[in-house]
């Protein structure tokens, strides 16, 4: 029986207060969403208006994902932002929250597990968990690290944020994103390292950073030597019909508004350079990293980097890659490359875009597993892109389920007592609201912008769940 609930809307041209009825249906179908990331928690929200019950697990304590963990830590203005929109979704009444939950073949649950217990559809939001490497030799050397390892680092994600990391006077950043720069501002203004190299594979015109990113880190560029690589690549970008005054006018334009520096860390960019192997000084330690000259050639509409045969050999303690992210193959699902496979003829897709888990090996698509967000093409797009994207994916599900039946009640009860017996805390909306509540209280005894626990067992002691373990 459907419920009746009162709604008031106040007209600001009105006097009075408008009562509206609104016919409630109860929630028709049952659907996991495995991560709490923008896509995650904004598919939650879709799937809810849908008429869905979701159910949202999360790997973390805290929801936000990339959002909470990946966004420049002093970027206080879009956290907040973002958080409220975040605290909206979960005030939703048809939406569930468990975080400190994890999702694989060996973790918490398997996906498996979700579906024998009566959920009707999983959609799959946790990023790209796995990290990309290109497999060349000193990769194992201390030193040498993963752009994400670092980002959540200095966010504060556990166990992230409990790691040492060696980091060095002297610092490689591979690839040229805006990761690459969030990293080189961390390096300058909190580390103070004496210089950041920047090494881009191709030339100026494929950098992947924007104006407003680089406007954090361009008051540390050194310009003399920028404009030496300019001069060095220009035959290189001419040939291929670009204009190599461009690259100069977007650094202009960031000077212009260039946010104040303290450090005098020399921050430089080298073009057309490929990473070929990083050598060790006999004691584990990175020393140095041996990059290939390139040129550039057109390949199928596109610009691309190909090796002169020309080595040289930069000196520095410390290689950090940030060219993007992989899923993590453990998860459960098939995978392909860097990316769970996606069914290439879909039955729902939204947007020319599938959703769909396909297994190659069966040729078939995985009954009511869905991906969206880095889940379905990894490192792609910031926020605003994992919004839209878990949407649609949310949408795909909604068009599965609509004309699955009923979901069995009895499914929210075989979860629960699945939950009681993980031998560890498990993390839900109210606890949610605690947590943060102690933080910002926190954050006004420290007289600091922001305040957030470095470790999972300090959020959970501080909302009284005691331990991470109930062992």
């Amino acid at each position: 029986m459907a419920k009746v609930s009162w709604q008031y809307s106040r007209n600001p041209d009105w006097k009075n207060t408008e009562v509206i009825l609104v016919d409630e249906q109860p929630p028709k179908h049952l659907v996991a969403v495995v991560g709490a990331g923008p896509a995650g928690l904004f598919a939650a929200r879709q799937l809810a208006n849908d008429g869905a019950r979701v159910v949202l697990l999360n790997r973390d304590v805290k929801p936000g994902g990339l959002a909470e963990y990946g966004i420049y830590p002093d970027k206080h203005k879009m956290k907040d932002g973002l958080r409220q929109q975040f605290r909206q979704i979960l005030a939703g009444g048809e939406i569930d929250y468990y975080g400190n939950v994890n999702l694989g073949r060996t973790e918490d649950l398997t996906l498996a597990e979700l579906q024998g217990m009566g959920f009707q559809a999983v959609l799959v939001t946790v990023g790209a968990q796995g990290t990309k490497w290109l497999g060349l030799p000193g990769e194992d050397l201390t030193g040498v690290y993963h752009a994400k390892d670092i980002v959540y680092h200095y966010n504060q994600l556990p166990p992230f944020s409990q790691q040492n990391f060696a980091i060095g006077r002297r610092v490689a950043v591979v690839g040229v994103g805006n990761v690459m720069l969030d990293i080189a501002h961390w390096l300058i203004q909190d580390r103070k390292v004496d210089e950041v190299i920047a090494v881009a594979r191709r030339g100026p015109a494929e950098v992947k950073f924007t104006r407003v990113e680089l406007e954090y880190v361009v008051a540390n560029l050194d310009l003399a030597a920028f404009d030496v690589e300019l001069a060095r690549v220009s035959p290189y970008m001419l040939a291929m019909g670009q204009d190599p005054a461009q690259p100069r006018a977007l650094v202009d334009a960031a000077l212009r508004r260039a946010a104040d520096t303290q450090s005098q860390s020399r921050f430089r960019l080298m073009f057309l350079a490929s990473p070929v192997r990083m050598l060790g000084d006999g004691a584990g330690r990175v020393c140095g990293l041996e990059i290939e000259e390139n040129t550039l050639v057109a390949a199928n509409g596109d610009i691309r980097a190909r090796g002169l045969g020309v080595y040289q050999m930069v000196d520095v303690d410390t290689v950090i890659f940030a060219i993007g992210d992989r899923v993590d193959e453990s998860f459960g699902l098939p995978t392909q490359g860097n990316e769970f496979v996606k069914h290439p003829d879909p039955c729902y897709p939204v947007e020319g875009i599938s959703y769909e888990v396909f297994d190659p090996l069966a040729g078939r698509a995985l009954e009511g597993i869905f991906v969206a967000g880095w889940s379905r093409q990894a490192s792609t797009g910031l926020v605003g892109v994992a919004r839209k994207d878990g949407t649609n994916g949310a949408k795909a599900v909604s068009e599965y389920l609509k004309d699955k039946p009923h979901y069995d009640p009895a499914a929210l009860e075989r979860f629960h007592a699945r939950l009681e017996q993980l031998d560890k805390a498990v993390v839900t909306k109210d606890d949610l609201t605690r947590l943060e509540a102690i933080e910002r209280q926190k954050a006004v005894q420290l007289n600091r912008e922001n305040f957030k626990f470095s470790t999972n067992q300090e959020m959970l002691e501080a909302i009284g769940l005691g331990v991470i373990s109930k062992a």
